[in-house]
């Protein structure tokens, strides 16, 4: 078995030593422009160049060391059709991301960034608190990371809703589904957490008109896309009011650049896309493992139907 492996990081010497220790049979051949590779069986990428389709186009699978798979369906026909193309199913992903939306609801719901800045200015005073009747939470996106994170908000019984494309049953979550069902999942949300993945369909969803259905007082949390938001629109909609404010982890340029207004509103909260990293020794695991299942001649899960694009 011959991998080859690609990384837009350059952190490729640990990935390496890692497929080395757990696939031990195969041969790990690392890509770099210009050179000339004998035929791989496999490809492990993350964020490939456009100048490595043509290598991607002898392989049997292609894995993606990541959830997002827009990085490379942004190809499009260009991306060989007759390969697949694999994603991560949650490689400590999910722990990760509730941890992240579970803090930012909670930081929100307590009022601990009220309270901070009263205490950078020496105010001792009680704030009323929010009722948890008045604060549905919904999580557009409910694929294996949106249910982990629907699972970690259940604990602090919260009114939790969630919308997906195609008709979901989660046990304490109200449901929605397509199109006919985003504004009722909208109109009845407080807190917002997008976990979509970023397909043509959901670039620019998160518009004025959309983020206006939420109930007054609303809360964005962002961490799937930067592209799924249309930034203008929610600074229009937090100076006005109607949006409390924002905790956002994905911007459409990244680095955020310094002249960005994100970056002088005070009630947006921005982190540098930190909130789930690939865990590599865990990725290089299930990777692993799906090769092997390939190679047999097994199927596997994580397969991207590049029509919905996940």
């Amino acid at each position: 078995m011959r991998i080859l492996l690609q990384r837009a990081d350059g952190k490729e010497a640990a990935w390496i030593s890692d497929f080395r220790d757990l696939l031990p049979e195969a041969e790990i051949v690392f890509w770099r422009e210009g050179e000339s590779f004998a035929p791989c069986d496999y490809a492990v990428v993350w964020q490939p160049p456009a100048t490595m389709l043509p290598v991607l186009s002898e392989v049997k699978a292609i894995f993606n060391t990541g959830a997002g798979v827009d990085a490379l369906l942004k190809f499009g026909d260009a991306l060989p059709a007759h390969v697949p193309l694999v994603r991560l199913d949650d490689a400590g992903m999910g722990v990760q991301m509730a941890e992240y939306v579970s803090h930012a609801v909670l930081r929100h719901f307590r009022r601990f960034d009220d309270y901070e800045a009263q205490g950078r200015a020496g105010i001792w005073q009680p704030l009323p608190a929010f009722d948890k009747g008045d604060f549905p939470v919904g999580v557009l996106g409910m694929g294996v990371l949106g249910t982990r994170v629907l699972d970690a908000l259940a604990q602090f019984e919260f009114p939790l809703r969630g919308w997906s494309r195609s008709q979901k049953h989660v046990d304490g979550v109200q449901c929605y589904a397509g199109e006919e069902g985003l504004e009722a999942f909208l109109r009845g949300t407080r807190v917002l957490v997008c976990m979509l993945p970023l397909t043509p369909d959901t670039h620019n969803l998160l518009d004025r008109a959309r983020l206006s259905m939420l109930l007054p007082g609303a809360y964005i949390i962002n961490v799937a896309r930067g592209a799924h938001l249309a930034e203008p629109d929610l600074l229009t909609l937090i100076r006005s009011g109607h949006i409390a404010g924002a905790t956002l982890d994905v911007f459409r340029n990244e680095p955020l650049p310094q002249q960005h207004p994100f970056w002088q509103e005070p009630r947006i909260t921005i982190t540098p896309h930190i909130s789930a990293a690939t865990l590599r020794r865990e990725s290089v695991a299930q990777i692993a493992a799906k090769m092997r299942h390939l190679h047999a001649g097994d199927s596997v899960a994580g397969i991207v139907n590049r029509l919905q694009g996940y």
